[in-house]
């Protein structure tokens, strides 16, 4: 190709030397990383799971970071510009960083033979590369897709993490949580550590790990937390926190996801410790966009990338927990390939009126789909339902409609959610403050 110019130029870039968006494996891309010469130069924490990973990769961030290391993260997807997917000391990278990296793996991969790699493969490279140009104390690296054949994969953790598994990419990953559970556990490595923060992990994590002979951390065996409306403690194998604050992050799932990030602080003690002072600062000042983002204003805002049956029951919860509002209005983009009844019917009691929209991607499914699914669904008949073009314009409808007492959620794919925040969030009045 001519050399591209911007990293928008790359991106186009990408998405078209590979015929298909999805091809697992390691082999093309382990091609191209040994011509790069890519490897670690600092410790690897691998972030696996269906639901939590993002939550906590910043979780592990922010404490890190408290804790005076130079930090590394990779995340996937992104909200709205492709550089959030890498943060260096907390920061988003520029587009101006990253393209020398785009051009060193594109000056690897065709030669001496061309190597065909998916856009997800090329852009997790050029972003690994950037990592190990700076002088780094950890990556922490969150895994795309299932684990084994994920590209991230192409490093060995110093300690992996497994979040929340859940039915979920079922055509990729297998049709249960034992066939997930066992593609998640492709991440952990023979003799090292490893944290399950699933409350009921599948028994295929328990079988690889100590196929490997992995150390195992489990949630109710190894470590467990315990909390009440003030404040929460979590204790693991000889170390215990009391006192502490809840996560920034909102949402009672938090706590699952921040007590597998303290067991994984633990496990990499001996080479990144970390005080007591800088786990409580760090969860105090954790932030991510998109995971129960409540946006000050009336009527009520909530944003949520909840797009699978599991993320969907925990948005219930923190839904049912905020209270009572006279009603819910829910704005609604999915991909196509989703559990959508089961995301409906555990929903279907609190929203009050969908608005379904329309995504620009061809996985997503269009807002008429959804209306006919949720149609299947649906048990209120009080409720009712609405197709828009875009996120932007189910949010504009949600508005003219809701009073300022209603509640209105935004969910979905990352896609419905980065649409509305990309477009600007409206105007809308301020919350009333009684005297």
């Amino acid at each position: 190709m001519t050399q591209a110019q911007t990293l928008a130029d790359w991106l186009t870039h990408c998405e078209r030397i590979h015929p298909q968006h999805i091809e697992l494996g390691l082999e093309r891309v382990r091609e191209v990383q040994t011509r790069l010469g890519l490897v670690a130069n600092a410790p690897v924490i691998t972030v696996a799971g269906t639901n939590g990973k993002g939550s906590s990769c910043a979780m592990l961030e922010a404490i890190l970071g408290e804790a005076g290391y130079r930090t590394g993260v990779y995340t996937s997807p992104h909200l709205i510009h492709f550089e959030e997917r890498c943060r260096i000391q907390g920061d988003i990278v520029t587009a101006e960083d990253l393209l020398p990296h785009f051009a060193r793996v594109e000056a690897a991969r065709i030669s001496p033979e061309p190597v065909s790699l998916t856009y997800f493969e090329f852009t997790t490279l050029a972003i690994l590369s950037l990592l190990a140009e700076r002088a780094l104390d950890v990556w922490i690296l969150e895994v795309g897709l299932g684990g084994r054949l994920d590209a991230v994969n192409l490093f060995d953790a110093d300690c992996a993490l497994i979040t929340s598994i859940d039915l979920d990419h079922t055509d990729w990953l297998g049709p249960d949580r034992e066939s997930i559970g066992r593609e998640k556990a492709g991440i952990m490595r023979p003799a090292r550590p490893v944290v399950v923060s699933d409350p009921v992990p599948p028994d295929s994590l328990r079988a690889c790990a100590a196929q490997l002979g992995s150390d195992l951390w489990c949630l109710g065996r190894d470590f467990n937390f315990q909390g009440d409306k003030q404040q929460w403690g979590w204790a693991g194998r000889g170390r215990r926190y009391s006192g502490l604050a809840y996560p920034a992050l909102r949402g009672a799932n938090q706590l699952l996801n921040a007590s597998g990030v303290l067991a994984v602080l633990e496990v990499i003690r001996p080479k990144l410790p970390v005080t007591a002072q800088a786990v409580r600062n760090g969860l105090a000042m954790v932030a991510l966009p998109g995971r129960f983002q409540i946006v000050p204003g009336q009527p009520t805002l909530v944003l949520d990338v909840a797009h699978n049956p599991h993320a969907a029951a925990a948005l219930a919860e923190n839904l049912d927990a905020m209270g009572f509002f006279p009603r819910t209005h829910a704005v609604v983009g999915i991909m196509a390939d989703k559990e959508l009844g089961a995301m409906f019917e555990r929903l279907n009691p609190i929203i009050d009126h969908w608005y379904f929209c329309d995504l620009p991607l061809p996985r997503a499914a269009s807002a008429q789909a959804l209306q006919a699914r949720w149609l299947e669904t649906a048990t209120r008949p009080d409720a009712s339902a609405s197709t828009h073009a875009s996120a932007r314009a189910a949010l504009d409808a949600a508005l003219a409609e809701a009073s300022p007492t209603d509640r209105i959620v935004v969910f979905g794919s990352f896609h419905t959610v980065g649409g509305v925040l990309e477009a600007g969030l409206p105007a809308r009045s301020a919350p009333h403050l009684s005297p």
